[in-house]
């Protein structure tokens, strides 16, 4: 992989990207979002939330008032296919192809042992981080291969590589998230990229939801951006099929 540069490096070496973020409105999606922006790269996210994505876009305007169509927030449900369809149309059509994505989108299960796992929880955590992942790469690789470039990020997690006690719907979810960039990268015309990306442990509500007042130990989602975007940027096609850890 490319060395990573310092931040003032970083900012002024790469010319202006466009990142697509799922799960834009919160968390780790939030915090790389508002961190890109400060950089000058343009956004491009989606969410559930509409009330969110209004929050985030205000935000993001702070840094650049001056371009009020720099970034573009659309309401969106990765766990549906139409609504990614769409989605992805509506994206070309007013903001072009995206440089990079990042399919960050995900939620986790209740701690619970997996007999006692309600059906619907189980299949929640699978719709959103494996089918809503897959939606995003069915709608926006065939955009991609025709210029032969573009680098995507697949939100994998630490528990993606290793097995945790009342997690195994999560856990599952993202080794699958591991096979599947696996199994994409060969896929891919030369020129491109996919990357499984383990972001390391942060305290989110995600984190919370597990380690209870514990996740208070662990560094927050802006200090997280930091390292991530610099990370994320300076991906190349030499790290096609890589799992990488911020």
């Amino acid at each position: 992989m490319q060395g990573v540069m310092g931040l003032g490096q970083a900012a002024a070496g790469l010319s202006q990207r466009t990142v697509l973020i799922t799960g834009v409105s919160k968390g780790l999606g939030r915090a790389l979002a508002l961190e890109l922006a400060k950089r000058g790269h343009s956004v491009i996210g989606c969410s559930r939330s509409q009330d969110k994505l209004n929050s985030l876009n205000s935000d993001l305007l702070s840094f650049d008032s001056s371009s009020s169509d720099k970034h573009f927030l659309l309401p969106a449900d990765v766990r549906s296919d139409s609504s990614v369809q769409e989605f992805a149309r509506v994206v070309v059509q007013t903001k072009g192809v995206p440089d990079i994505i990042v399919n960050n989108a995900g939620t986790i299960n209740k701690n619970s042992k997996i007999w006692e796992v309600p059906p619907d929880e189980f299949d929640a955590v699978y719709e959103t981080n494996v089918k809503g992942t897959v939606n995003i790469l069915r709608h926006f690789i065939p955009l991609m291969i025709p210029s032969r470039k573009g680098v995507i990020v697949n939100m994998s997690s630490g528990w993606g590589r290793s097995g945790a006690a009342l997690v195994a719907p999560y856990c599952a979810s993202k080794w699958a998230i591991e096979g599947l960039t696996r199994s994409v990268a060969k896929e891919l015309p030369e020129g491109m990229a996919i990357v499984a990306l383990n972001p390391g442990v942060i305290n989110t509500d995600m984190l919370a939801s597990c380690f209870g007042d514990s996740a208070s130990l662990y560094q927050t989602p802006d200090a997280w951006a930091l390292k991530a975007a610099t990370m994320i940027l300076n991906l190349t096609a030499a790290d096609n099929g890589a799992s990488l850890t911020v």
